[in-house]
């Protein structure tokens, strides 16, 4: 890992889909390493993996520096790296795509950054991804869930 650069790993977990849910990031400038993590009451298993990402990046404090990203989602990895999520704010997510305030959250941050997106195998051999996950279900199973806006004010969420 160079010190010019930023390693996130991320996670998201739910139980039960939907059901409480939680995040994990695990992140990396030089020696300096952060952990976050943040429980939800109910949600996705897909927004928590978007949100760990979310919540990585509304952390940072330097845009200059460039982000690679692991995660072993792979919704959210070929959403970036296979130009879905272009499609879907061209098209204002028509078709019912979900999770669209995410997703412009997201958006709206990675316009700041230089983000690199690689995908982990989930429940293997990373130690970052597997903290990351211990993280996400810690925080799902924790006791002050908050509210997940987003989820439970969607209409159109069942």
């Amino acid at each position: 890992m160079s010190d010019d650069s930023v390693i996130m790993y991320t996670d998201g977990s739910s139980r039960g889909n939907p059901g409480p849910g939680g995040y994990g990031v695990v992140m990396m400038h030089g020696r300096l390493r952060k952990e976050l993590s943040r429980g939800y009451r109910l949600t996705t298993n897909n927004r928590m993996e978007l949100m760990a990402v979310i919540a990585g990046l509304e952390t940072m404090k330097r845009t200059d520096l460039p982000i690679t990203v692991y995660s072993d989602s792979q919704y959210v990895v070929k959403a970036v790296t296979q130009g879905w999520l272009k499609k879907w704010l061209a098209t204002n997510f028509a078709g019912g795509k979900k999770n669209k305030d995410l997703w412009k959250r997201f958006a709206a941050l990675a316009a700041n950054y230089r983000l690199n997106f690689v995908w982990v195998k989930g429940h293997a051999t990373n130690p970052h991804n597997n903290r990351c996950d211990e993280l996400a279900t810690e925080a799902a199973d924790g006791t002050h869930l908050i509210r997940d806006d987003g989820y439970e004010d969607d209409p159109d969420r069942n």
